[in-house]
């Protein structure tokens, strides 16, 4: 039997006006069902009775639609609001399990705007998608608005089955997110492993001798980031200009120059998330036998206040998470070492600790002569770690 797996493929959408306003008709109407069946548990549960399951909320929800007052969610695909009531569900019964925290109701202004389509009324072509329920209306012309353009052509396949797809709005522009199975990697890699050191000088150290700079030190990042902070400061004086009495009021002028400061993050997000993707593919195609990287204490880094910009812009977590999923798409072992091993303490000759190692110390000097970068050295003990590790499973 042939083992699958699932990849999540996401792609930017580009509606037209109408295509637009049906969207946010869609996304809004799902936050209104998520909110009416996390209003209705809460309700329940505060006058004593036991949960309501989202196949009973479903049918109250079909009652609700034909009073006049809320015919307008006749308009609305079903599978829409049934979703959203589940999603609803789902995170009523997490929170009394102990997985996460109480579920907010959510906000128009600061929710993300997404909604659910169902999985086997989606359909595909290279260049365009087709959302349900656009349009009732079976002629050619009127059937043109159920179908939306891709951004990128040819990059979801067309003759597969479909889990879970999303369409979500980031503030700018829409995506569609969408997992599709695919066949797991049957080939064994039998190239050395890598032990990989993370830093904040430079991004990644491989005990390979390659080795991967911060790309936030980089002209064309440092170009952007005085960019955001001028525009930043100019909002900040527009507010400030703007103020009558206590209250700020908001100019036009103003919700231009946001939405440019919108756009400029969204920039410096997706030149950092690249990246990463370019280092850790690049990595993970040389095809080692093992991948070793140690278990950074990201949340107590960033309580440092002098490291905690660099430590966020860097993003260790989202690289250690990229280097996880794809060594398990392609057959290589992923070693998470122990949070507390002395990788950069630890000398790679004769194993001495050397306990007085400051962080300002770049060169690692022992007594037995090994006088080699700190970075480099730790990512050599992070490779002898991971084959210990493996030679002790097997």
């Amino acid at each position: 039997m042939v083992k699958m797996m699932i990849k999540t493929i996401r792609v930017m959408l580009i509606p037209n006006n109408k295509q637009k306003t049906k969207l946010f008709q869609y996304a809004n109407t799902a936050r209104f069902a998520y909110n009416w069946a996390l209003g209705r548990e809460k309700e329940n549960y505060n006058s004593g009775g036991k949960f309501i399951s989202d196949g009973d909320l479903r049918k109250e929800f079909t009652q609700l639609k034909k009073t006049e007052e809320y015919s307008w969610l006749n308009e609305i695909s079903n599978n829409v609001t049934k979703q959203a009531i589940k999603d609803a569900c789902n995170a009523y019964k997490r929170f009394f399990k102990g997985y996460s925290k109480f579920p907010k109701f959510k906000s128009r202004k600061y929710s993300v705007s997404s909604f659910y389509q169902d999985n086997i009324k989606i359909q595909f072509s290279d260049t365009h998608v087709k959302v349900e329920g656009f349009t009732i209306s079976k002629r050619k012309n009127k059937q043109k608005l159920n179908w939306i353009r891709l951004a990128e052509h040819k990059k979801i396949p067309t003759d597969c089955k479909y889990i879970n797809p999303r369409i979500k709005y980031d503030g700018l522009n829409w995506y569609l997110t969408v997992g599709v199975e695919y066949e797991y990697s049957t080939v064994i890699p039998s190239n050395e492993g890598i032990g990989i050191d993370l830093g904040i000088k430079d991004l990644a150290i491989c005990s390979d001798g390659n080795k991967y700079r911060n790309i936030n030190k980089t002209q064309k990042v440092k170009k952007l980031e005085k960019q955001k902070r001028r525009l930043q400061r100019s909002i900040s004086r527009s507010y400030e200009k703007n103020k009558k009495g206590e209250s700020y009021c908001k100019t036009k002028n103003v919700i231009k120059k946001e939405k440019l400061l919108l756009k400029l993050n969204h920039r410096l997000t997706n030149i950092r998330q690249n990246y990463l993707h370019q280092i850790t593919s690049e990595i993970v195609k040389r095809k080692p036998s093992f991948i070793c990287i140690e278990n950074l204490n990201v949340s107590g880094m960033m309580k440092n206040r002098h490291l905690s910009k660099a430590v966020q812009q860097q993003g260790l977590y989202e690289f250690r998470r990229q280097i996880e999923y794809k060594s398990v798409w392609n057959n290589i072992q992923a070693v998470i070492a122990d949070r507390f091993f002395p990788s950069s303490k630890l000398c790679s000759c004769c194993g001495t600790i050397k306990t007085d190692l400051k962080l300002s110390d770049r060169i690692y000097r022992c007594e037995c002569g090994n006088v080699i970068d700190r970075d480099f050295q730790a990512a050599l003990n992070l490779k002898k770690y991971g084959e210990n590790i493996i030679k002790s499973v097997v």
